[in-house]
């Protein structure tokens, strides 16, 4: 590695430690500032409030560590710019374009560190922060429940709209509830779910056949059911990687839930690798900015476009309206295309 690119390295390495601590700081302050009316209508301890605070931590980490990039990039080279050190550099020979590849190095290191951080810390945190959010409201977490249970053995179907389990237990409370077997459809709107004895029992049941009138039963009705009662899926965020990846191999989950998953096992490596799509495209950008307003308009565009698409994929992705992989990798792609376009005039 030549000296200057030694030099430019420091200058940009100088400008990510002040980045990191800013971006640190603004959303700190945020968070502070959205929450402190709900802290102080419920007085919770000092302890819990700082620990709520601290399992956020991990996914502020995170968006700080990527935001950073841009940042210390577009202004480090504002600055050799404004210097005329870009300009003695292209004279000694060097291509401009040549001081963009070095700038991957470091960053390939933040975003190793990021992928770890969003792998088991960022799940974990996110977890907590609502688990302290419901002891800091006084409140318990709702109960585990699944939605639109659907369960086919041969010459049958079962379903329900909901499955609560207030209790974790073997037995499960049902909602919105309709089983099909031969020509008979028998509907209800509550019951419950006893795993232990592989029943379901309805209560007020309607039965309807054939060629005869509806019916209710006065008595509640008992009905096999061989099927296990699983956990339902966690919240996709606050899953671990390797929990995502086993939790799609079964293929037990919801069409919804799947893309939600999908999408989330995929944006585990793409938006770590953002890092380095930020220092290509931010390098690329920063030898066309000639002074340091320009480099500041420069930075909140960046991140504004960048945050404004990464915010409306996973709405796309959960929808349908997008592949969940497309979806978690077009911010990127787009970043990308966006700096070889700039490459290429550049060259």
């Amino acid at each position: 590695m030549s000296i200057l690119t030694r030099s430019v390295l420091k200058e940009v390495l100088r400008w990510y430690g002040a980045g990191v601590a800013l971006f640190m700081a603004l959303q700190m302050t945020d968070i502070l500032s959205s929450t402190v009316d709900k802290l102080l209508t419920y007085h919770p301890p000092l302890s819990k409030a700082a620990f709520a605070f601290l399992t956020y931590l991990p996914t502020i980490v995170n968006r700080t560590l990527v935001m950073a990039v841009a940042f210390a990039i577009l202004l480090a080279f504002s600055r050799l710019q404004q210097d005329s050190e870009l300009k003695a550099i292209s004279a000694s020979g060097v291509r401009p374009l040549s001081l963009i590849w070095p700038l991957t190095l470091p960053f390939a290191l933040v975003a190793g560190l990021a992928f770890l951080n969003a792998d088991r810390l960022v799940p974990a945190g996110l977890a907590n922060w609502e688990r302290a959010w419901y002891q800091i409201y006084n409140t318990t977490p709702p109960p585990p429940r699944q939605e639109k249970y659907t369960y086919a053995p041969p010459g049958a179907l079962y379903y329900a709209g909901r499955v609560v389990n207030d209790t974790g237990g073997n037995v499960a409370q049902l909602e919105g509830i309709m089983v099909q077997r031969g020509n008979e459809t028998i509907t209800a709107s509550t019951g419950s779910w006893d795993t232990a004895r592989q029943t379901w029992t309805l209560q007020g049941a309607w039965i309807v056949r054939p060629g005869e009138n509806p019916r209710q039963l006065a008595t509640p009705l008992v009905l096999p059911q061989r099927d296990t009662l699983t956990p339902p899926p966690v919240d996709a965020r606050q899953a671990p990687t390797a929990e995502l990846r086993a939790t799609l191999a079964r293929g037990t989950l919801s069409p919804t839930d799947r893309r939600d998953y999908q999408f989330q096992l995929a944006t585990r490596y793409a938006d770590p690798l953002t890092a380095i799509v930020f220092a290509l495209a931010a390098g690329v950008l920063g030898l066309l900015i000639r002074n340091r307003a320009a480099a500041f308009a420069g930075v909140v565009v960046f991140i504004v476009c960048f945050y404004a698409l990464w915010t409306t994929v996973p709405g796309l992705a959960r929808a349908g309206a997008m592949n969940p992989m497309l979806a978690a990798w077009l911010p990127n792609l787009l970043f990308l295309a966006v700096a070889g376009v700039l490459a290429w005039r550049l060259r």
